[in-house]
């Protein structure tokens, strides 16, 4: 996931404009082992072999090398020199904090939001809620953060969102293997989409409050 860059706000008709994109061997490959991180197959600590990868995807060595590279920028392995990746290892003690962080800016950024929101953004963030009830848990993380972002572009504040993505997006990640986390998530998003709809800046507060503590 690249990080968050200024840029301007799209609207649905600039959305439609877009080109479909084909699905490339290095975001299947990377999306294969982002799972096995995901569901725990690949646990923290584990080495990442890119030969043992390759036999067992059918591929080369080369989209193996960008997907663990790909995936270190994501957080998910990290580079040992001479050595090769492996799986993060996440204390406690970062994960309450990381949650703590979320806890204080998440309501605040999108009380800001709300009053500047536009329809084809509200709608933006529903399609995304609809997609998530269909994705597997390797899209439905990417899908969690770019409805977030969705929500929190309207307030036009760039180094709070950035903050945010680079502290949580992992979090973001290992969440999203709960079956009940995502049954409940739904319910959640909707109801953050439905105090956008009523401009209801303090509603959304509340209620993204109540969701980062369920997470947490």
């Amino acid at each position: 996931m690249s990080p968050v860059a200024s840029k301007p706000r799209q609207t649905a008709a600039g959305d439609a404009t877009r080109k479909i994109v084909r699905t490339t061997t290095v975001e299947l490959v990377t999306t294969a082992i982002r799972q096995r991180i995901l569901s725990g197959e690949l646990p923290p600590g584990e080495p990442v072999t890119q030969e043992a990868l390759a036999d067992e995807l059918g591929v080369s060595r080369v989209p193996i090398r960008e997907a663990i590279t790909r995936l270190t920028g994501e957080g998910l392995l990290f580079n040992v020199p001479h050595k090769g990746a492996y799986v993060v290892q996440l204390s406690k003690e970062e994960v309450q904090e990381t949650f703590e962080i979320r806890l204080c800016l998440e309501p605040w950024l999108f009380s800001q939001a709300i009053p500047h929101i536009i329809d084809a953004e509200i709608a933006k963030a529903e399609q995304l809620v609809n997609e998530m009830e269909r994705a597997e848990s390797g899209a439905w993380d990417q899908l969690n953060w770019r409805l977030h972002e969705t929500l929190y572009l309207p307030a036009q504040r760039d180094i709070t969102l950035q903050m945010l993505h680079d502290r949580s997006d992992r979090y973001f990640r290992f969440q999203v293997v709960q079956v009940p986390m995502r049954e409940q998530s739904h319910g959640k998003h909707m109801g953050l989409i439905d105090a956008c709809r009523k401009r209801d800046a303090k509603l959304g507060a509340k209620l993204l409050e109540q969701h980062v503590k369920i997470a947490a």
